[in-house]
């Protein structure tokens, strides 16, 4: 896998509510976009409660990780969050969302300013209110791009997605072209490289 990541902290905050978690373990990669509710440093602390939830149990479902995320962010604003595990292996992804962090795949080759793959998101907060939960499985191939956006990213950002820039070159364009000023922002894109022993 290579990695883009770029992200912003609202004017005025010293630490931002959208952070990403990269876990390794085992056979596979656990890849996160969290957004902590609103901004600042509350929004900071849900982020990073569920990002130690992330980090302490990495081998968990994708569903079981979201209801841990869930039982511990009771007591704070609460978060939402979009999740991957990454099976480089096997060429494969299942992934799940709870709130409004967008997530895609853009194919290899695909055209400009396209996606082949939309993350279902279901509505909630995680803290507040859970969803029923079932995660996806996507299939990847050698030089597929998975995306993650906070909503500090406007929509249209797919418009300038193009699969032959580097991730950090994507990343760090979608966060130049597209933050909003009134929001913490995040961008994670991750290229499959493919199958090696």
């Amino acid at each position: 896998m290579e990695f883009g990541i770029a992200a912003a902290a609202v004017e005025g905050q010293s630490e931002s509510g959208d952070i990403h978690v990269m876990q390794y373990v085992r056979d596979r990669l656990l890849l996160a976009a969290i957004d902590g509710i609103g901004h600042g440093d509350s929004a900071a602390a849900a982020a990073l409660a569920a990002s130690a939830v992330l980090k302490a149990n990495p081998s968990e479902s994708l569903e079981t990780l979201m209801q841990m995320c869930h039982d511990v962010l009771r007591s704070t604003r609460g978060a939402v969050m979009s999740l991957a595990s990454i099976f480089p292996r096997l060429g494969q992804m299942r992934w799940l969302g709870v709130g409004n962090v967008q997530g895609m795949v853009q194919r290899a080759g695909a055209a400009k300013g396209t996606v082949q793959e939309v993350l279902l998101l279901r509505a909630g907060v995680l803290g507040a209110q859970m969803p029923s939960l079932q995660a996806a499985t996507v299939p990847l191939r050698t030089g597929d791009r998975i995306i993650f956006a906070t909503d500090g990213i406007r929509s249209g950002f797919v418009a300038d997605l193009s699969s032959l820039d580097t991730p950090q070159r994507s990343a760090d364009r979608i966060l130049q072209q597209h933050c909003r000023s009134n929001d913490d922002a995040l961008v994670v894109v991750a290229r499959y490289l493919g199958n090696t022993p």
